[in-house]
């Protein structure tokens, strides 16, 4: 188990710390969008879909990562009194009833939702927009893919204290 835990934590680094790139490059392409639209008083579509792009593939391959270090949204009302056994049984429960299958359900309709615009080459509606926008449906899959294994991980750590006895 402890194999599984640590290679799916290592996919969920390595990928964070790749996407995290993306944030970089998503400012300069704002900055730069910034400056040509106050300055030529012009824009171009295809600088504008591109950050749209950068910022969903972004938040959907980043999921996993953000998942890992707790940066994701949680309602704290009960969960922060609760024990640290408590609190493994409720995210064994949450993964098992909750996370799985909605990710279950996502990156299956994802994948034939992706897989049909690709077969199609469904490009941007927008003149002079990008042509390929069954990229960024794919990653809607991956992303899902990438939160599902962190979630996996989570569990597992937390049937890990629920089984030790000194928790």
């Amino acid at each position: 188990m402890q194999k599984i835990i640590k290679f799916f934590d290592w996919v969920g680094e390595k990928t964070g710390a790749l996407v995290s790139w993306l944030s970089v490059l998503l400012a300069m392409m704002i900055g730069l969008d910034v400056i040509i639209r106050y300055v030529f008083k012009f824009t171009f579509i295809w600088m504008i879909e591109t950050e749209i792009y950068l910022f969903g593939i972004l938040f959907l391959i980043g999921s996993g990562f953000t998942f890992k270090h707790g940066k994701h949204v949680r309602v704290d009302v009960f969960y922060t009194k609760m024990s640290v056994k408590q609190k493994a049984w409720v995210d064994v429960l949450g993964g098992v009833f909750l996370l799985i299958p909605w990710c279950y359900v996502v990156i299956v309709s994802s994948w034939y939702y992706s897989l049909s615009s690709f077969m199609i080459g469904e490009g941007s509606s927008q003149a002079g927009g990008l042509p390929a926008l069954y990229i960024l449906k794919f990653c809607i899959t991956l992303g899902f893919s990438f939160l599902l294994l962190q979630g996996i991980s989570h569990m597992l750590k937390s049937i890990q204290i629920i089984i030790n006895k000194r928790a």
